[in-house]
């Protein structure tokens, strides 16, 4: 990593650790350490080939180990005492978030892409004390990270990897950031920064171009085997039997009924008439009559 701090800068215990953290990391990066933007007072500015941080970096009054529990509005600790951290101005957080828009805003006025930029409050504990976790947010794009010299992976995890983006921050890129926030000499040359690990053309996005869809390809059928041709000329001979057989019935029921007719029969019941009427003669005087 390329480190470059402001000539004349007086730093603190903290600060100094912080930079001997940072020039001892192999990461494609430059650190601009002490800035004043926008009349401010910013501890680092970190570039890497896909995108910028700033830091703000803070000690501790004495040796502290524990838990770290922060809060957005009240007192940060370490187990259950409050974190005895430098004496500076305002809350950590808050000289952090004026301090990140104070550089994006720098840069926008220069017409130039700022980007997403992040920022992370930087705790520096005594060595050999342990501070837990090592890393935690305020929220999305503001971090809390812990690191000192001999404890200085999750600091390094964090400058890797605080922007996940295409590899945009070419060392044309660098350059003209460094002149709009007002770095003068302290910005280094291009050679330098190809050195370091920029790139000299930016990185493009790989485009995402529809795939054609696949033709449809028709089955083929394969070439029969010797079982499935016996198998289908029995299937075959099967079907034929069952039409000679259903043929066969159908011919028989039509013989059977030609060669024996049925005729049909009428029968017819004679309805009975009365006898005749005959008159008796009767002779005179005759009784009964």
């Amino acid at each position: 990593m390329l480190v470059r701090v402001r000539p004349g800068a007086q730093l603190s215990g903290a600060e100094q650790e912080f930079v001997e953290c940072l020039r001892s990391y192999p990461s494609p990066a430059l650190a601009m350490v002490d800035l004043q933007v926008a009349e401010r007072q910013i501890d680092a500015v970190v570039w890497t080939p896909r995108g910028l941080t700033v830091l703000e970096v803070r000690g501790f009054q004495r040796r502290q180990s524990g838990i770290l529990s922060i809060s957005a509005d009240g007192p940060w600790k370490i187990s259950d005492a409050d974190a005895d951290l430098d004496e500076q101005p305002g809350r950590p957080s808050d000289r952090l978030e004026n301090g990140m828009v104070a550089v994006k805003h720098t840069l926008e006025r220069a017409l130039l892409d700022a980007g997403h930029v992040c920022g992370a409050v930087v705790l520096v504990p005594f060595r050999g004390a342990v501070v837990r976790p090592s890393r935690t947010n305020l929220r999305p794009g503001l971090d809390v990270v812990v690191g000192n010299v001999s404890d200085a992976t999750e600091l390094r995890i964090y400058l890797e990897g605080f922007s996940a983006g295409p590899r945009r921050w070419t060392a044309d890129r660098v350059i003209g950031d460094c002149n709009a926030l007002g770095l003068g000499e302290l910005t280094p040359s291009r050679a330098e920064l190809i050195d370091a690990g920029f790139e000299q053309v930016a990185q493009e996005s790989p485009s995402v171009i529809a795939r054609p869809p696949k033709p449809r390809v028709e089955p083929t059928p394969g070439v029969a085997t010797k079982r499935q041709s016996y198998a289908g000329w029995g299937v075959v001979a099967l079907a034929l039997a069952g039409m000679v057989v259903v043929l066969g019935v159908i011919a028989n029921s039509l013989v059977h009924d030609s060669s024996h007719p049925q005729t049909e029969t009428s029968t017819t019941s004679p309805t009975p008439s009365p006898p005749p009427h005959r008159p008796t003669s009767c002779y005179p005087f005759q009784p009964d009559c």
